[in-house]
Protein backbone atom coordinates (compact mmCIF):
# COMPACT_ATOMS: atom_id res chain seq x y z
CA UNK A 1 0.00 0.00 0.00
CA UNK A 2 1.14 3.22 -0.83
CA UNK A 3 0.76 6.50 1.51
CA UNK A 4 -1.09 7.84 -1.15
CA UNK A 5 -3.61 5.25 -0.69
CA UNK A 6 -4.10 6.36 3.00
CA UNK A 7 -6.30 9.61 1.68
CA UNK A 8 -9.19 9.15 -0.28
CA UNK A 9 -8.91 10.92 -3.43
CA UNK A 10 -12.35 10.94 -4.73
CA UNK A 11 -11.21 11.14 -8.12
CA UNK A 12 -10.35 13.71 -11.25
CA UNK A 13 -12.35 15.61 -13.20
CA UNK A 14 -11.55 16.92 -17.04
CA UNK A 15 -11.76 20.16 -17.83
CA UNK A 16 -10.23 21.31 -21.96
CA UNK A 17 -8.24 17.80 -21.19
CA UNK A 18 -6.43 18.97 -17.99
CA UNK A 19 -7.67 16.94 -15.04
CA UNK A 20 -7.92 18.26 -11.85
CA UNK A 21 -8.15 16.97 -8.03
CA UNK A 22 -11.70 16.84 -6.67
CA UNK A 23 -10.15 17.20 -3.09
CA UNK A 24 -11.32 19.98 -0.09
CA UNK A 25 -8.89 21.58 1.75
CA UNK A 26 -8.55 18.98 4.32
CA UNK A 27 -8.07 16.61 2.13
CA UNK A 28 -5.61 18.35 0.16
CA UNK A 29 -3.25 19.10 3.53
CA UNK A 30 -3.11 15.27 4.37
CA UNK A 31 -1.66 14.24 0.70
CA UNK A 32 0.64 16.87 1.00
CA UNK A 33 2.27 15.41 3.85
CA UNK A 34 2.25 11.83 2.85
CA UNK A 35 3.93 13.12 -0.18
CA UNK A 36 6.57 14.65 2.48
CA UNK A 37 6.75 11.19 3.87
CA UNK A 38 7.50 9.65 0.59
CA UNK A 39 10.73 11.73 0.39
CA UNK A 40 10.77 11.71 -3.67
CA UNK A 41 9.58 14.57 -6.05
CA UNK A 42 5.92 15.83 -6.54
CA UNK A 43 4.72 18.62 -8.37
CA UNK A 44 1.39 20.21 -7.44
CA UNK A 45 -0.53 22.73 -10.18
CA UNK A 46 -2.38 24.70 -8.78
CA UNK A 47 -4.92 24.74 -11.76
CA UNK A 48 -7.17 28.32 -12.65
CA UNK A 49 -8.90 28.71 -15.89
CA UNK A 50 -5.99 30.91 -17.49
CA UNK A 51 -3.66 27.80 -16.96
CA UNK A 52 -5.89 25.49 -18.25
CA UNK A 53 -6.55 27.62 -21.34
CA UNK A 54 -2.85 28.33 -21.88
CA UNK A 55 -2.23 24.41 -21.59
CA UNK A 56 -3.87 24.30 -25.19
CA UNK A 57 -1.65 25.62 -26.79
CA UNK A 58 1.92 25.01 -24.87
CA UNK A 59 2.15 21.32 -25.60
CA UNK A 60 5.28 21.32 -22.61
CA UNK A 61 3.07 22.85 -20.12
CA UNK A 62 0.09 20.17 -21.14
CA UNK A 63 2.47 17.60 -20.31
CA UNK A 64 3.56 18.85 -17.22
CA UNK A 65 -0.15 19.53 -16.14
CA UNK A 66 -1.29 16.46 -17.12
CA UNK A 67 1.31 14.70 -15.68
CA UNK A 68 1.38 16.53 -11.75
CA UNK A 69 0.85 14.74 -9.17
CA UNK A 70 -1.89 16.40 -7.75
CA UNK A 71 -3.62 19.54 -9.53
CA UNK A 72 -6.18 21.68 -7.13
CA UNK A 73 -9.15 23.53 -7.96
CA UNK A 74 -7.27 27.70 -7.96
CA UNK A 75 -10.18 29.44 -9.31
CA UNK A 76 -14.34 29.87 -9.45
CA UNK A 77 -14.24 29.25 -13.31
CA UNK A 78 -12.52 25.72 -12.82
CA UNK A 79 -15.23 25.13 -9.95
CA UNK A 80 -18.06 26.43 -12.10
CA UNK A 81 -16.60 23.86 -15.13
CA UNK A 82 -16.24 20.77 -13.03
CA UNK A 83 -20.00 21.18 -11.71
CA UNK A 84 -21.01 22.06 -15.67
CA UNK A 85 -19.36 18.48 -16.17
CA UNK A 86 -21.98 16.87 -13.08
CA UNK A 87 -18.47 16.03 -11.79
CA UNK A 88 -18.52 19.24 -9.04
CA UNK A 89 -15.86 20.05 -6.80
CA UNK A 90 -17.03 21.57 -3.49
CA UNK A 91 -14.21 23.40 -2.75
CA UNK A 92 -11.56 25.70 -4.08
CA UNK A 93 -7.80 25.11 -2.94
CA UNK A 94 -6.01 27.90 -3.83
CA UNK A 95 -2.22 28.10 -3.90
CA UNK A 96 -2.10 31.36 -1.64
CA UNK A 97 -4.25 29.57 1.17
CA UNK A 98 -1.91 26.25 0.72
CA UNK A 99 0.98 28.25 1.83
CA UNK A 100 -0.79 29.82 4.46
CA UNK A 101 -1.80 26.52 6.01
CA UNK A 102 1.74 24.44 5.20
CA UNK A 103 3.10 27.41 7.22
CA UNK A 104 1.31 27.01 9.77
CA UNK A 105 1.86 23.60 9.72
CA UNK A 106 5.85 24.00 9.92
CA UNK A 107 5.45 25.89 13.00
CA UNK A 108 4.31 22.67 14.37
CA UNK A 109 6.03 19.92 12.51
CA UNK A 110 9.44 21.07 11.40
CA UNK A 111 8.33 21.29 7.57
CA UNK A 112 11.68 23.56 5.90
CA UNK A 113 10.10 25.50 3.24
CA UNK A 114 11.84 27.81 0.42
CA UNK A 115 10.28 30.73 -1.10
CA UNK A 116 11.22 30.77 -5.18
CA UNK A 117 9.94 33.68 -7.07
CA UNK A 118 9.03 37.78 -7.91
CA UNK A 119 10.81 40.52 -8.23
CA UNK A 120 13.66 41.41 -5.70
CA UNK A 121 12.81 41.12 -2.09
CA UNK A 122 9.48 40.36 -2.73
CA UNK A 123 10.05 36.29 -1.77
CA UNK A 124 12.06 38.04 1.14
CA UNK A 125 9.49 39.75 2.65
CA UNK A 126 6.51 36.75 1.82
CA UNK A 127 8.84 35.24 4.26
CA UNK A 128 9.51 37.29 6.58
CA UNK A 129 5.36 38.04 7.04
CA UNK A 130 4.90 34.13 7.29
CA UNK A 131 7.10 34.03 10.11
CA UNK A 132 5.80 36.73 11.95
CA UNK A 133 1.87 35.13 11.60
CA UNK A 134 2.78 31.59 11.90
CA UNK A 135 5.77 31.94 14.71
CA UNK A 136 8.39 29.24 14.46
CA UNK A 137 7.64 28.45 10.71
CA UNK A 138 10.23 27.13 9.55
CA UNK A 139 11.50 29.31 6.01
CA UNK A 140 14.80 28.11 5.05
CA UNK A 141 15.16 30.07 2.14
CA UNK A 142 14.13 32.79 -0.05
CA UNK A 143 15.14 34.08 -3.50
CA UNK A 144 13.50 36.69 -6.08
CA UNK A 145 12.50 34.91 -9.78
CA UNK A 146 14.37 37.10 -12.22
CA UNK A 147 16.71 34.91 -13.32
CA UNK A 148 16.60 33.46 -16.90
CA UNK A 149 16.12 29.56 -18.04
CA UNK A 150 19.52 29.10 -18.71
CA UNK A 151 20.51 29.88 -15.04
CA UNK A 152 17.65 26.87 -13.46
CA UNK A 153 20.48 24.55 -12.90
CA UNK A 154 22.27 26.91 -11.01
CA UNK A 155 19.34 28.52 -9.18
CA UNK A 156 18.35 24.74 -8.37
CA UNK A 157 21.45 24.04 -6.90
CA UNK A 158 21.14 26.98 -4.50
CA UNK A 159 17.66 26.39 -3.30
CA UNK A 160 18.88 22.19 -2.62
CA UNK A 161 21.38 23.37 -0.41
CA UNK A 162 18.66 24.32 1.96
CA UNK A 163 16.89 20.63 1.89
CA UNK A 164 13.25 22.16 1.45
CA UNK A 165 10.12 20.16 2.43
CA UNK A 166 8.45 22.46 0.48
CA UNK A 167 8.93 24.61 -2.45
CA UNK A 168 6.93 27.74 -3.22
CA UNK A 169 7.73 29.05 -6.38
CA UNK A 170 5.95 32.09 -8.01
CA UNK A 171 7.30 33.22 -11.43
CA UNK A 172 3.45 32.64 -13.28
CA UNK A 173 2.03 29.98 -15.27
CA UNK A 174 3.74 28.16 -16.50
CA UNK A 175 7.54 29.33 -16.44
CA UNK A 176 6.89 28.36 -12.84
CA UNK A 177 5.86 24.79 -13.28
CA UNK A 178 8.73 24.03 -16.27
CA UNK A 179 11.64 25.68 -13.87
CA UNK A 180 10.13 22.75 -10.97
CA UNK A 181 9.84 20.26 -13.51
CA UNK A 182 13.55 20.55 -15.16
CA UNK A 183 15.03 20.89 -11.67
CA UNK A 184 13.26 18.51 -9.14
CA UNK A 185 15.80 15.90 -9.70
CA UNK A 186 18.56 18.62 -8.51
CA UNK A 187 16.65 20.27 -5.30
CA UNK A 188 14.56 16.80 -4.69
CA UNK A 189 12.16 18.39 -2.78
CA UNK A 190 9.15 16.41 -1.87
CA UNK A 191 6.88 18.82 -2.42
CA UNK A 192 6.94 21.72 -5.07
CA UNK A 193 4.12 23.93 -6.19
CA UNK A 194 3.66 26.61 -8.94
CA UNK A 195 1.67 29.92 -6.82
CA UNK A 196 1.95 32.76 -8.93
Amino acid sequence: MTLQSEVVRPGRVDILGMPVDRLNMDETIRLLELFVNERKPHLVVTADAAGIVQAQSDGEWNAIFKNADLATADSIGVIWAAKRKGTPINERVSGVELVDRICALSADKGYRIYFLGAAPGVADLAAEKMKLKHPGCNIVGSRHGYFPPESDTVVAQEVALTKPDFLFVAMGIPRQEKFIRATESIIGAPVSMGVG
